[in-house]
């Protein structure tokens, strides 16, 4: 979490003092550099801050080791991490290729590439990150439970799981419904306010009956990795997007924004059904 913060709190900083260098030039690439550059210097802060915790904390437990039990620490490693590893990068090249072809099909559409660029980035780029901000504060908490629920598997505590399981779905739901109401009500309002733009209102509202979906995805989610499950999760994600892509693709040209909608929708649902249900899966193994 705090590694999360600085992260965060390095960014604004650095973006804010590099806006300011490259502002007073007025070009569009000065800007994209410096919040690039931003994001880029946030990401080697909180790095560096991870890899000095790793190994104050490395000292402290895997020294105490004895010799024959390293070789079975590594393998563990390994064998979380080389999954792990293989199915992120599969993800992020499949993500990369989602954010590609979204303009372009947008154009197929009919649109212009200034008008696909600019109703693509209202939704991505501004009403999406007000239906996510509070998730910022659930992925927080949510990545608690890693460990707890890992503890709970490792002495398999099956009655604990299930019971926590259930309760913080049902907290997150309540959470969530909570937040899907009042950005419903609010976020013709919120669009103005923020932005002075009805049409990000409209988009907030729009997306308020799917934050129910995507809120309780990132619990399930960490107690999916808890569980040690990591790897079905890295899976459901790369469904997921091949899943977007090819709606992205066949649907987009026909309906326009209305078909990259759907594909949110369609992306949010679907992920959430199969972790819930990879999640039950689980449950009823340890039953």
């Amino acid at each position: 979490m705090i590694g999360q913060f600085l992260e965060q709190i390095s960014k604004i900083i650095a973006i804010i003092i590099l806006l300011k260098i490259y502002l007073p030039f007025g070009t569009l690439e000065g800007i994209c550099y410096a919040l690039i550059l931003g994001d880029v210097i946030s990401e080697i802060i909180s790095f560096l801050y991870l890899l000095i915790i790793y190994f104050l904390d490395i000292k402290n437990h895997v020294t105490k080791f004895k010799n024959e039990n390293k070789d079975n620490f590594l393998f563990r490693i390994f064998r979380i991490f080389i999954p792990v590893a293989l199915t992120s990068y599969i993800r992020s090249g499949l993500s990369s290729v989602k954010q590609l072809i979204i303009p372009s099909s947008l154009e197929k559409s009919g649109l212009n590439c200034s008008q696909s660029l600019s109703k693509y980035g209202t939704i991505s780029g501004m009403a999406m990150p007000i239906i996510m901000f509070p998730a910022s504060f659930l992925s927080s908490f949510a990545n608690l439970l890693i460990p707890e629920f890992s503890r709970y598997y490792v002495h398999n505590d099956y009655p604990k799981i299930r019971k926590y399981s259930y309760k913080l779905i049902i907290w997150s739901f309540l959470f969530s419904l909570i937040l899907s109401i009042f950005f419903f009500i609010f976020g013709s309002k919120l669009g103005i306010l923020i932005y002075n733009d009805t049409e990000v209102g409209l988009y907030i509202k729009l997306f308020s009956f799917i934050i129910p979906f995507m809120y309780l995805d990132i619990i399930i989610d960490c107690i999916l990795k808890g569980l040690d499950a990591q790897v079905s999760v890295m899976f459901i994600n790369i469904v997921d997007l091949l899943v977007s892509i090819s709606v992205i693709m066949f649907f987009v040209p026909w309906f326009g924004i209305r078909g990259y909608i759907v594909s949110i929708f369609i992306s949010e649902i679907m992920n959430f059904i199969l972790s819930f249900w990879k999640l039950e899966e689980l449950i009823k193994k340890q039953n």
